[in-house]
């Protein structure tokens, strides 16, 4: 009796995940390039904050580029754009999509060793998303929102109490590699760190930290 029951348990779990798998929803994304039409120095020397967009989606391309330039891996044992303290990575991409070609509105969270999106919510959020950040425009206009989050305790375990410092400044890295991206393909961009954290908690139901949001769109 024991042996049958073990044997349903089994089949149980095998189609609950056989159906999980089948639910989930991940999108391939384009393969990044490696070489712009602008220096990075003219990316430097051009570089500002941009609350205004038009009102054209982004392309597939472009977000690809803007996530890659993130957190991209760009070494095969799985160093990223970003610099990070001992290589602990606690940093997490998600993109609340409101207009991307090729891509249904809603919260995806981007996977970096495989350069994917994962579905996580459906339905444009940006208008709950500049609630969230006290009435700023830019976050309800822009076609994509890029929300940086982490998991301070990947970085904890190694480097104790110096890991909220060293988090925080991996998160200047790659909102400065978005902003260089954005440049360099003619986007603009902004970096937002005014926002209600409970509100963005109950938007975006993820266990990480919020700590930058950065809407993106044509300038």
């Amino acid at each position: 009796m024991d042996f049958i029951k073990r044997i349903l348990l089994i089949l149980i779990a095998t189609v609950i995940s056989i159906s999980a798998a089948e639910n989930k929803t991940s999108i391939q994304l384009p393969s990044p390039e490696t070489k712009g039409k602008i220096s990075v120095e003219e990316s430097l020397a051009k570089r500002r904050s941009v609350r205004n967009y038009q009102n054209i989606p982004l392309s597939i391309k472009e977000l690809s580029q803007i996530l890659w330039a993130a957190q991209g891996i760009t070494a095969k044992w799985g160093g990223r754009t970003a610099p990070s303290a001992g290589a602990t990575y606690p940093l997490e991409i998600y993109v609340a999509a409101g207009r991307v070609e090729k891509i249904e509105p809603g919260l995806y969270h981007y996977i970096p060793s495989s350069h994917e999106l994962d579905s996580i919510l459906k339905g444009d959020i940006r208008d709950k998303l500049c609630a969230a950040c006290l009435g700023q425009q830019s976050v309800k206009k822009a076609p994509v929102i890029i929300i940086i989050a982490a998991n301070f305790s990947r970085t904890e375990k190694r480097y104790r109490e110096r890991a909220t410092q060293y988090v925080y400044i991996e998160v200047g890295h790659a909102g400065q590699n978005i902003y260089l991206q954005a440049e360099s393909l003619g986007l603009g961009t902004v970096a937002i760190g005014a926002f209600e954290e409970n509100q963005l908690k109950e938007i975006l139901k993820i266990n990480e930290q919020v700590v930058y949001i950065m809407p993106v769109g044509k300038k």
